[in-house]
């Protein structure tokens, strides 16, 4: 990698919020981390560049003005993600990127809900930097949801399909 592309990947997590990104790419690991905006001042940083926070001054909250945990989502949706039955497997992005569920345009997807999948068998393709990665399923079962719409941006660490092992 060079600086140009990880000060793109700066930018990128800067402008979606993101609370980090992991990439790694022929034994280069690279991880960033973007803003704990509650340990920070907000109006006083509007607009900031992540690497401008380094030298933020940490501001202390009365714990009743404490953020919710998971209150904030990058992509700013109002509602949490509604929870996974029990006893069912999820398959999460490993990746930031683009999530792909069939290897191009015209052809039928990978998977489809209601279909069995065996681990191993590609489940989609997450696009990062031009780099089309496949993702595949670790457990043999049915799919019961795939999560993100094709062509939707997904996050690192968000769920991508669940499935109903054997």
């Amino acid at each position: 990698m060079n600086v140009k592309e990880i000060k793109e990947l700066v930018d990128l997590v800067a402008r979606r919020g993101l609370a980090g990104l992991e990439v790694e790419r022929a034994g280069f690991r690279l991880r960033i981390e973007g803003p704990r905006q509650e340990h920070f001042r907000a109006a006083s940083h509007a607009g900031a560049h992540p690497a401008e926070l380094v030298d933020a001054v940490p501001m202390s909250l009365p714990p009743s003005s404490a953020p919710a945990p998971a209150a904030s989502t990058a992509a700013g949706s109002a509602a949490r993600p509604a929870p996974v039955e029990d006893g069912l497997h999820v398959v999460t992005a490993p990746i930031v990127g683009t999530f792909y569920r069939s290897p191009n345009p015209d052809a039928e997807p990978f998977v489809k809900t209601g279909g069995t999948v065996e681990k191993g068998q590609t489940l989609c393709i997450i696009e990062a930097m031009k780099l089309m990665n496949e993702i595949e399923a670790d457990a043999d079962g049915t799919v019961v949801e795939v999560f993100p719409q094709n062509g939707q941006p997904v996050e690192y660490g968000e769920r991508l399909f669940s499935i109903r092992p054997r």
